[in-house]
């Protein structure tokens, strides 16, 4: 699958980082060990990916052992003291000749494992994403501290000169308790920008299960490629066709689609092929043992279900344009997302802050 734009400037970024702190991507192997939401992706993909083992049993043969064990009392006109005991066991084997519903139930398994597959790598994308997100939301709250800090230096000296005008008699002592002012606002600025700084750190260490004291930063004077090809229509045409959402909706309206054969097979005959072996022992006056053999075909033909069969047929072909329409709209809004992103990403060159070359509306509409 074609990279994303966002995918090219992140790949660029991890080129551009400083390698003596944590980059970006030991962030990301992090967060795919820790990270809670990618184990519940992955626990998921796992479990989906029985689908296709659970639906090819309905062609295999089906094999069952059943057996009893019974004490009989009675009487008759006969005998007026019947009392014997009877054991039976019988081993069947059932394997499907013809059996319309059950083939389609296999092909939805497999549809449903890459239904997984694609969701799964979906996951991937997003955590990247996210420890993106993270990481220079930690390095542009840095970024914030490091501007308020040599900007209350500036203050300092401003204030200081006010204060030796005021002194000299040059200045007014209002000019004094503005600089003043300007001076405590930066204070307090720097203290909000901790708080802030603090706040992007525990994020960061919630997805990653890191606090690093620093994280490598972009080399300064930074140039991102832009995404190749240049042109907006290429990538429009590649989100409609490749975007994880969108794969992933055009599977689950092809299992839509084998929904309405599998309920059409409600009216289509089933052929198995049966084959059993049983034993009867009954003790009365003596023990006296049946065996029987049978090999044989069961052919069954539906004849009237109380109208089921139909209304599932016309229920399927309902949820069957739902996920077509389902699937305009995934493409609709994969379009729509890829070129919001690459609006940013091919003016990145007059981004000068993380934030602004990763924007938080852009990474959640990937």
């Amino acid at each position: 699958m074609n990279k994303t734009p966002l995918a090219v400037l992140i790949a660029s970024a991890l080129l551009s980082m400083d390698a003596t702190a944590l980059d970006l991507m030991d962030a990301y192997r992090a967060a795919q060990a820790y990270d809670s939401q990618f184990a519940s992706a992955r626990a998921a993909r796992e479990a989906n990916s029985e689908k296709s083992v659970q639906g090819r049993a309905g062609l295999l043969p089906l094999v069952t052992v059943t057996g009893s064990a019974n004490k009989v009392n009675g009487e008759s006109t006969l005998n007026p003291n019947i009392n014997y005991s009877a054991n039976s066991y019988q081993l069947q084997l059932r394997q499907p000749l013809y059996n319309r519903a059950s083939g389609d139930v296999y092909e939805q398994s497999k549809l449903q494992v890459a239904v997984s597959e694609v969701q799964f790598d979906q996951a991937k994308s997003d955590l990247m994403i996210r420890v993106a997100q993270a990481y220079f939301d930690v390095l542009a709250a840095q970024d914030t501290i490091a501007f308020i800090q040599a900007q209350r230096v500036a203050i300092a000296e401003q204030l200081a000169s006010a204060k030796r005008n005021f002194e000299v008699g040059t200045a007014t002592i209002t000019d004094t308790h503005e600089a003043q002012a300007r001076y405590d606002l930066s204070n307090a600025q720097e203290i909000a920008a901790t708080n802030d700084l603090e706040v992007k750190r525990n994020t960061f260490a919630q997805i990653t299960g890191k606090l690093p004291p620093s994280l490598s930063s972009l080399k300064t004077g930074l140039k991102l490629n832009p995404p190749e090809p240049a042109s907006m229509d290429p990538w429009v045409q590649t989100a409609e066709s490749g975007n994880f959402s969108v794969v992933a909706q055009g599977l689950l309206a092809e299992i839509a689609k084998l929904e309405i054969s599998r309920n059409r097979a409600g009216h289509l005959p089933t052929l198995d092929a049966v084959a059993s072996y049983g034993s009867n022992t009954s003790f009365f006056t003596s023990a006296i043992t049946t065996t029987t053999t049978n090999i044989g075909v069961q052919l069954t033909i539906p004849i009237f279900s109380g109208y089921a069969t139909s209304s599932k047929i016309r229920e399927a072909v309902s949820l069957e344009d739902k996920s077509r329409a389902d699937l305009d709209t995934a493409r609709r809004n994969a379009a729509q997302a890829y070129a919001s992103i690459l609006t940013c990403s091919m003016h990145s060159s007059s981004c000068t802050r993380p934030d602004a070359i990763w924007p938080r509306h852009a990474m959640t509409r990937c």
